[in-house]
């Protein structure tokens, strides 16, 4: 969903969260994630690592941002875009 358009009140599926539209929701359950509280305490780099590994794939690293997104954002941080992470994620985890 477009961030500006969350009301964290009203987040109740995966597809509620900011920036997650089907596609990002079909990998959130391939990780065992149905649920947006399922998020609380994940850690976004592990979730990637983890993607990588269940698929056999290299995902775009925009991906991470995603996940760095919603993390935080179910951690209480209010919804950003996912770009908003790129700088962060590349210096913390380099330009994967």
């Amino acid at each position: 969903m477009n961030p500006a358009k969350v009301v964290r009140a009203e987040v109740k599926q995966l597809t509620d969260l900011p920036n997650i539209g089907k596609a990002s929701a079909a990998d959130l359950r391939l990780l065992g994630i149905e649920t947006p509280a399922q998020l609380l305490g994940c850690n976004p780099y592990e979730m990637y690592i983890t993607l990588c590994d269940k698929t056999g794939l290299r995902h775009d690293p925009c991906v991470l941002d995603v996940f760095m997104s919603i993390t935080r954002f179910m951690a209480g941080d209010d919804p950003k875009p996912w770009w908003f992470y790129t700088d962060e994620r590349k210096q913390t985890y380099g330009r994967i």
